[in-house]
C-alpha cells in the first residue's frame, strides 16, 4: 500500500512541477512602470481590464476586449513580448503593427492590421502617449525591436478635450497593442 503512495505522490510532485514550468514560459514580463498582465491561457492576457487575445504571438492580429469603467491619469504599460532588437526613442521612426481601441467599451478605431501592412512614421507626430509609450519615459523603459507592448492613454496623453470625430469622443481614454519591428 505504501509503494502506491509514494508512486501517486511522485506523480503529483511530477505534474505539479511540469505545471509550474509551462505557466512560468507564458507569463509575459512586465515593465517597470506598471502591474503585471496576468495570463489567462497561453494566449490571451489581461492588463487593468483589459483583455487581449493573440498576446504573445507577434505574427497575429491582437485581439482588444474591455469594458473598463476606469479613468486613468496616466500612461500605463505592459510588455507581452519583451523585443531583443534596437530600442526607439522619442526621435525615432518606427515601423509598426498595431490596433488602437477605446477604454470603455474596446471600439477598435483604427488598425494597421485591417490595412493588410505595417506601417511607419515618426514618433514625433503622434499623440504624446502614444510616443512615451513606445520611446519610453524615466519611468518606462523603451519598447525594443521585436516587442508587443499594451498601453493604456489617458485623454491628456491621448486626444483630450478635443477629440478626434465620432470614433474618439472628448476626453476618451485609449489602449493601443503594439508590434515595434523597426527603428530608424
Amino acid at each position: 500500500m505504501s509503494k502506491r503512495i509514494t508512486v501517486a505522490a511522485g506523480a503529483l510532485l511530477a505534474l505539479a512541477l511540469v505545471l509550474t514550468g509551462c505557466a512560468s514560459k507564458s507569463k509575459p514580463a512586465t515593465s517597470a512602470a506598471s502591474g503585471s498582465a496576468s495570463v489567462v491561457s497561453g494566449a490571451t492576457a489581461t492588463f487593468k481590464g483589459v483583455t487581449v487575445e493573440n498576446a504573445n504571438d507577434i505574427t497575429k492580429e491582437p485581439k482588444v476586449t474591455s469594458k473598463s469603467t476606469d479613468m486613468p491619469t496616466e500612461l500605463e504599460v505592459d510588455d507581452l513580448i519583451v523585443g531583443g532588437g534596437a530600442p526607439a526613442t522619442p526621435t525615432s521612426t518606427v515601423k509598426v503593427q498595431y490596433v488602437g481601441a477605446r477604454l470603455s467599451d474596446g471600439y477598435n478605431f483604427d488598425s494597421s492590421w485591417s490595412r493588410g501592412e505595417p506601417t511607419s512614421f515618426p514618433l514625433t507626430g503622434v499623440v504624446p502617449g502614444f510616443t512615451q509609450g513606445i520611446a519610453g519615459t524615466d519611468s518606462i523603459p523603451a519598447m525594443k525591436v521585436g516587442g508587443r507592448r499594451i498601453m493604456i492613454l489617458p485623454p491628456s496623453l491621448a486626444y483630450g478635450a478635443s477629440g478626434q470625430g465620432a470614433d474618439i469622443p472628448p476626453n476618451t481614454p485609449l489602449v493601443f497593442v503594439v508590434d515595434l519591428l523597426g527603428v530608424s
